[in-house]
């Protein structure tokens, strides 16, 4: 008697299209998330990053290694390439974390949105770049690859969570006082009553600060009425802020202190083109 074939026989090709699809449709996103870091970097890079020394041409690699990425795996789905991506998720997510909680080649990162944002796609990137393109290869010959990806991408996540719950956020503003002098690399500037350099920013006027929101996150404005203490001189002063707070200022210049500074004597910001313009220590003529 001749047997019927097996009813499953006839249901493979049917379920097989959709098996593609789905493969795809991870892929198309793993390499979406992908450029969206790259994008986000690129920005951030555009708008200031790229005129801190060293973290400035590390960001310039870090957009073109994921736009590379992004294309890379759209193109091919190598499993080779899933995993350099899987490798990048995980070192833009630990650089990011590093520069957070100790700083990272002499900068500190505070939380923004632009870095939370870099942070979680990196921190997303591993499961979809492994789900998208080595699927079939690993979940096929490794039993419980799928789950152990998807458990390294939560616990990723929660420990960006943590970190950015845990590490200061932006930096208070700074209260004026009794300002001082010092000299920084041959240089007499203008520092707080703690020792601190001030800033003074380009696009300010005499009358208004431009700097606001995330800006003053990286630049706390000094607030308060400051006195001047032995050898600082030139016109104090003080203007009224966008949120009502009295700023003090210098020459006419608002004053600012910056986040990347973490102890008296040092002057990071100096030169700095961040948040729309250039930062210039404040300095006295003696």
């Amino acid at each position: 008697m001749k047997s019927l074939p097996h009813p499953k026989a006839h249901s493979e090709p049917a379920a097989q299209p959709s098996h593609q699809f789905r493969l795809l449709g991870l892929r198309v996103a793993g390499a979406g998330l992908l450029a969206a870091t790259g994008a986000i970097h690129l920005d951030l890079y555009l708008t200031g990053y790229r005129s801190i020394p060293t973290i400035g041409w590390l960001f310039l690699l870090q957009v073109i290694t994921a736009f590379a990425l992004a294309a890379a795996v759209l193109a091919t789905g190598s499993r080779l390439i899933a995993a350099a991506g899987a490798g990048f998720a995980l070192a833009t997510l630990g650089g990011y974390l590093l520069s957070l909680w100790a700083g990272l080649f002499g900068f500190k990162e505070i939380r923004t949105t632009a870095g939370i944002l870099a942070g979680a796609t990196g921190g997303s990137r591993p499961p979809t770049r492994f789900r998208g393109s080595r699927l079939a290869g690993l979940q096929a010959g490794i039993p419980g690859a799928g789950r152990a990806v998807a458990g390294l991408s939560i616990a990723a996540l929660v420990v960006l969570g943590i970190s950015v719950a845990a590490a200061g956020g932006p930096a208070p503003a700074a209260a004026s006082g009794t300002l001082k002098t010092a000299t920084i690399g041959g240089v007499t500037v203008l520092t707080t009553a703690k020792g601190f350099t001030l800033y003074w920013f380009a696009p300010d006027t005499p009358a208004r600060s431009t700097c606001n929101g995330v800006c003053a996150g990286y630049w706390p404005p000094l607030t308060g009425t400051a006195r001047p203490g032995p050898g600082v001189t030139g016109r104090l002063g003080t203007i009224k802020r966008a949120d009502g707070t009295t700023q003090a200022t210098y020459n006419g210049h608002p004053l600012y202190t910056y986040a990347g500074d973490t102890a008296p004597g040092q002057a990071f910001g100096n030169n700095l083109n961040l948040n729309g313009g250039l930062w210039h220590e404040v300095t006295v003529s003696g």
